[in-house]
């Protein structure tokens, strides 16, 4: 007696399941990468050097340096190590500035600043 078997290539597919839906970013969201970059590039441009001498020493590639600081590229801790090196700054300092900044913009992000006028400010003022 023969069993009851489907070969693979005959059986019937399974419907994909549903990808998930990113949550879309709000202007309000921090990036971390982006704050990155924004630190990296004010520590180097404070002290007037240029990408190319920074991405040498670091041993990154300039184009690749310049993505970090433009925050679409989000550099691994080896590496974020030598740009900091390159840059004559402890690591630890480098991640104390972004912190902090990240800290402030989740406190700015959090204010909730109204988009109409409360009733009571829109009593005509008096004229005299």
């Amino acid at each position: 007696m023969m069993k009851n078997t489907t070969h693979p290539a005959n059986a019937p597919r399974q419907t994909a399941r549903p990808r998930l839906a990113l949550p879309t970013r709000s202007s309000r969201d921090v990036v971390l990468r982006e704050v990155i970059g924004q630190v990296l590039r004010e520590i180097r441009q404070d002290q007037h050097r240029t990408l190319r001498e920074v991405s040498t020493q670091a041993q990154v590639s300039l184009g690749y340096l310049s993505e970090i600081e433009r925050g679409q590229k989000e550099p691994s801790s080896e590496l974020l190590g030598a740009i900091c090196q390159a840059l004559g700054i402890p690591l630890s300092l480098f991640l104390k500035d972004v912190t902090l900044r990240v800290y402030s913009l989740e406190q700015t992000a959090s204010v909730v600043v109204p988009d109409t006028v409360p009733p009571h400010l829109m009593d005509p003022l008096p004229i005299g």
